[in-house]
């Protein structure tokens, strides 16, 4: 004796619509998450501590709570001018340090603002 289920169905096809849309999220995600255009880089030079300091202390330090030279806070844009009374010459060389808890990106905007001031010798230090 045999059984019958009835006509057999005919196989269906996967949908994929949901899978192009889910793909499609995807994609539009991240291009808009990454980032476009090119990375700069600080030119940097690595020695070790080789000339004579000469000259007025000239210590700039990074903290959370903002810039001081030598000591004393000063406002980021006054910084150049305050540096320039201490130096005797163009070739004088500028302390940085960065204290516990500083951001590197403020540390870099305070390198490039003193390097567009003409002051291209910067020692940091730990």
């Amino acid at each position: 004796m045999s059984l019958s289920f009835g006509q057999p169905r005919p196989r269906r096809r996967p949908n994929l619509t949901p899978m192009i849309d889910v793909v499609f999220l995807l994609l539009v995600f991240f291009m808009l998450a990454s980032r476009f255009g090119t990375d700069r880089a600080l030119p940097l030079v690595a020695g070790s501590g080789g000339g004579a300091y000469s000259g007025p202390p000239r210590l700039v330090e990074l903290a959370p709570g903002g810039l001081s030279l030598n000591g004393i806070a000063v406002a980021p844009e006054d910084l150049a001018p305050a540096l320039a009374r201490l130096m005797q010459g163009p070739g004088d060389a500028v302390v940085l340090r960065a204290r516990d808890g500083a951001d590197v990106q403020a540390l870099v905007r305070v390198m490039e603002r003193l390097a567009a001031a003409g002051l291209t010798r910067l020692v940091l230090v730990e």
